[in-house]
């Protein structure tokens, strides 16, 4: 099975962005730990990030016919990008939406989400542990398919 993590705007500020609600750690932290959770799940895959919509939307679009499951933390895309749903949904890859705070517990705007509506699986405030838990879901997805 091939995993594509997906990152939007400002994940690549972990460790500086408001540490109270993000934590210390860095994202070279977070892509390290995703590589173990890739190795531990038995899983290959890769890791994007970006600050830009299009760009985003263009790996999403070329992951089909290698991905065979997504995980994306949109960032403030969540909120705001439906062309980013969209492309989730042409695709038609299962796809797990990660947050790593708790969106539903802040600002009133961060608790509408255009990617849920087209993810298997949302999962919220967790911090990291959130990547794996999608990842280790998307894999025992999988085994159940027995594809």
């Amino acid at each position: 099975m091939k995993i594509f993590v997906i990152n939007g705007p400002n994940i690549n500020m972990l460790g500086i962005r408001e540490p109270e609600i993000y934590g210390s750690k860095t994202y070279n932290d977070l892509e390290e730990f995703i590589l173990g959770v890739f190795e531990s799940a038995e899983v290959t895959g890769e890791i994007f990030q970006s600050n830009h919509e299009g760009e985003i939307i263009d790996q999403i679009q070329e992951s089909l016919g290698w991905a065979d499951g997504i995980v994306i933390n949109p960032g403030a895309y969540t909120h705001t990008s439906i062309a980013i749903a969209d492309a989730l949904r042409a695709i038609e890859i299962p796809t797990v939406e990660v947050h790593l705070s708790d969106t539903d517990k802040r600002e009133d705007f961060r608790k509408i989400s255009y990617v849920e509506a087209v993810a298997v699986k949302t999962i919220k405030g967790k911090g990291f542990e959130g990547y794996k838990e999608a990842i280790d879901f998307l894999a025992e997805e999988w085994k159940k398919a027995d594809i």
